[in-house]
């Protein structure tokens, strides 16, 4: 089974070593998460656009390092954001995590973001609600999902769903200032998450009607609205 974890925001200046801090917090709840054994730590490898990989330790040191040369090879990175994409080694087989962030930029266009990809056996249950629980918690997105591409094939066919737009999956996460306009009639658990924002338990994975429904519903109430362009601020 493939899955996406998502968390999206709008420009938010920090320095490499915040985002070198948040890297190593995201990894080291994934693992937590998905490791196959409590307290094993998995290593990490680059996956640059361009040029060799190489494999690091998901401790805030390795992590600067690789940022900073991140930041080297790209002209662009002061103002669009550093970006930075990692794929587990010694995960079992059958799995595969790619981790890939854009963040630290300031662009009034291009979204910010933290993509988590994972493929996992089909008889695996994966905490898609911790998982989206560790980005939000960890990168104070804007919004973010849990979804696949059957989620997104059927808003896109049954809700107009454009990609590029706030979304929800399975799960779903909004800032504070999205859940302010979540329907008074609202029948899916949800979890406040102080300082963050609010965590959607919104469907099981598979059921794509019901996170139609649900998108429906929240883009209907506003809390699916774009951010403003040109962006102004990480969240609505």
């Amino acid at each position: 089974m493939r899955r996406v974890v998502r968390g999206f925001w709008g420009p938010r200046r920090e320095p490499v070593e915040a985002l070198a801090e948040r890297w190593s917090t995201t990894l080291d709840r994934f693992t937590r998460l998905l490791g196959p054994a409590p307290g094993a730590r998995w290593t990490w490898r680059t996956a640059p656009a361009s040029g060799p990989s190489r494999l690091l330790q998901p401790d805030e040191a390795s992590l600067l390092e690789a940022l900073r040369t991140a930041q080297a090879a790209d002209d662009w990175s002061a103002g669009n954001g550093t970006s930075l994409r990692l794929v587990a080694d010694g995960v079992p087989p059958g799995w595969k995590v790619e981790v890939a962030g854009l963040a630290g930029g300031t662009p009034e266009f291009l979204l910010q973001s933290l993509v988590a990809t994972i493929v996992s056996p089909d008889d695996e249950r994966l905490p898609d609600t911790d998982l989206l629980t560790a980005v939000a918690e960890a990168w104070r997105p804007d919004h973010g999902d849990v979804s696949d591409r059957a989620v997104t094939a059927a808003l896109k066919k049954e809700a107009g769903f454009r990609i590029g737009t706030p979304s929800v999956g399975w799960a779903g996460f909004l800032s504070p200032g999205r859940a302010a306009r979540i329907p008074a009639d609202w029948p899916a658990p949800r979890k406040d998450l102080p300082g963050v924002g609010v965590l959607l338990d919104i469907a099981e994975p598979g059921d794509t009607a019901g996170v139609v429904r649900a998108y429906d519903a929240l883009r209907k109430a506003g809390a699916l609205d774009p951010l403003p362009q040109p962006m102004t601020g990480p969240t609505l």
